[in-house]
């Protein structure tokens, strides 16, 4: 991780980057692997499974006897964490629910609007690197209390076609209708597409690799909803003297270690602390077990140090993190000009962990760059907004000339006509 100091333009775009490879040249690799499974369903589903996990899988569906196997196997510890975690993101999650509206626009028209639950979802779960049990809550407990119908989750095996028990456990506890041993692109395009295990879904969630991504990307070209575009994570910290060099070095950390494609950003007006960062940086690298992958990540990550809160700010909005970290006296201050981001974390006790787990907020997030015009997953992402509109005669007769008229000034004659046929009725049938 290196240090910019008062960078120009040219710097700062460089440094703002995000390391991700060409759409373009992974759309090539994946394309491919979509039309396959779409073609051959399951066979084409074991072969990458064979291929990518290195697994031979026979059934592709986890049978209820082995989800009971692993729940044996989560401690109580954790089982226990768990929990909290499910109560703080149903208390949050709850809180979003949104009632019917109903508003009387003119005389005799009535408008409404009402939420309705996308029946059949996808949930990807990463399980390569990390497995990702928390992905579980934050994806199928909004779903459940949207009053989704049907629920499919997949997610990669190990080598020993083994799903990890946490997975499973909470995937039991939450409901899930139907789990699958399947990973990558692979499983983008079973849910998509539908094969003799995995049922077609109407809108696919998750986070997942640059692959897992671009898969996504194709398949809504293709009619099928995705969540948003989520990627590589990634963290930005903004510190000044009042932060911790320590909390602040293992809250980059903690993002670095996701995979070799994350990058983390620190900005502070103060060199002397972002080089007390680094130190921090090195020493905790010396035993965290995912050193090789976070160290690879900080390879492409930067420590930017700026004049002022504005400068700073202006650099946060521009770069738009999926999680910005603002340890910094005035937090709430500055977090009233953050404009792009996933989610905000204010203050020194306030790290990234805690909305990954268990404060409420969902985890998955708009990452590179994409926080500019996308937000996180939230009870809106499980429902659909259907409106509806009552009008009576007296009110077609009130509005409908106005219809008319815009009508035919869009040469839309067919559209007029509909009006124009009720409005000739009621004048005949009131005899005026």
């Amino acid at each position: 991780m290196r240090i910019l100091v008062d960078p120009n333009e040219k710097e700062l775009k460089a440094a703002l980057k995000r390391p991700v490879k060409k759409l373009k040249n992974i759309k090539k690799i994946v394309k491919p692997i979509l039309k396959n499974v779409k073609n051959k369903g399951d066979r084409a589903l074991i072969k990458y499974c064979l291929e990518y996990d290195h697994v031979q899988i026979s059934n592709l569906v986890v049978s209820q006897e082995e989800i009971d196997s692993a729940c044996k196997l989560v401690a109580k510890g954790l089982k226990q964490a768990i929990q909290i975690a499910i109560e703080n993101i149903t208390k949050f999650h709850t809180a979003q629910i949104t009632k019917e509206i109903e508003v009387k626009t003119s005389s005799g028209v009535i408008c409404k609007r009402k939420s309705v639950p996308v029946e059949k979802i996808g949930l990807y779960i990463p399980g390569g690197t990390a497995p990702l049990f928390s992905t579980v809550l934050m994806l199928a407990i909004p779903a459940k209390i949207a009053g989704c119908k049907e629920l499919v989750l997949c997610t990669p095996p190990n080598s020993k076609g083994k799903i990890h028990p946490a997975i499973l456990y909470c995937a039991q506890l939450i409901g899930i209708d139907k789990v699958l041993k399947i990973g990558g692109a692979q499983a983008i395009a079973a849910m998509a597409y539908g094969t003799e295990s995995v049922p077609k879904v109407y809108k696919i969630f998750g986070p997942g690799n640059q692959f897992v991504t671009a898969a996504k990307q194709i398949v809504a070209e293709k009619g099928v909803a995705i969540d948003l575009p989520a990627g590589p994570s990634e963290v930005a910290v903004y510190a000044d003297e009042t932060a911790h060099p320590e909390f602040v070095a293992t809250d980059l950390l903690s993002q670095a270690e996701h995979g070799v494609d994350s990058q983390v950003i620190l900005v502070t007006d103060n060199i002397e602390f972002a080089r007390d960062v680094l130190d921090e940086i090195n020493k905790h690298l010396s035993d965290l077990p995912r050193r090789k992958i976070a160290e690879q990540a900080l390879e492409d990550s930067v420590a930017i140090i700026v004049d002022s809160e504005k400068q700073a700010i202006d650099i946060l909005n521009r770069y738009a993190a999926e999680h910005l970290i603002l340890s910094v006296k005035n937090a709430e201050q500055v977090a009233e000009k953050i404009v792009n981001a996933g989610s905000v974390f204010l203050g020194n006790y306030s790290p990234e962990s805690v909305g990954d787990y268990a404060s409420g907020t969902n985890h998955t997030l708009p990452t590179n760059g994409a926080a500019t015009a996308y937000s996180g997953v939230s009870m809106d992402s499980f429902v659909k907004k259907i409106t509806y509109q009552i009008i009576t005669g007296k009110g077609l007769q009130n509005l409908g000339p106005s219809v008319e008229k815009m009508a035919e000034a869009e040469g839309l004659h067919g559209h007029k006509r509909a009006v124009s046929v009720r409005l000739n009725y009621l004048k005949n049938k009131n005899g005026n």
